[in-house]
């Protein structure tokens, strides 16, 4: 067993008899290329409890229930049905979110407070007429998550 062993290891550290050139890698090799990880959300003001400077109503987020997502999705829907994409991202960043346009329009807000991440967001695809908004939660230790 022992000589078998051996022999393995020996063919080992020789180039192996299967081996060939694959020729370039499919991925081009970048080192050092990455971007720079995001800015702390927990820079930002959290939004108020109710409504907004800009007139959005945020609600009672701090206590919030499995229902404020789909509560807060109701309240954008009804807000900017039927405006432009112009119109409603300027009142989203008079209520606080940041707005980026690009395939679509994507605005957020991204706040840490008391061990919990908390994430507003409104969506309008170029192809759709309702924003797609939602609410998420993430507590990291002894915090609900909803």
């Amino acid at each position: 067993m022992r000589g078998l062993l051996f022999a393995v290891a020996t063919a080992c550290v020789g180039a192996p008899a299967f081996a060939q050139d694959l020729g370039p890698l499919p991925f081009p090799v970048e080192r050092g290329s990455a971007l720079p990880p995001p800015a702390v959300a927990s820079t930002r003001a959290p939004p108020p409890e109710g409504e907004g400077s800009g007139g959005l109503e945020f609600g009672q987020w701090r206590q919030v229930s499995a229902e404020y997502g789909v509560a807060f999705q109701a309240r954008v829907r009804e807000r900017y049905a039927g405006q432009e994409a112009d119109a409603v991202r300027t009142n989203l960043e008079a209520n606080g979110f940041v707005c980026q346009d690009g395939q679509r329009l994507d605005c957020r807000i991204e706040i840490v407070e008391s061990g919990c991440a908390f994430d507003w967001y409104v969506v309008i695809e170029r192809n759709r007429r309702d924003p797609i908004a939602g609410f998420d939660r993430v507590c990291l230790s002894g915090g609900r998550n909803n």
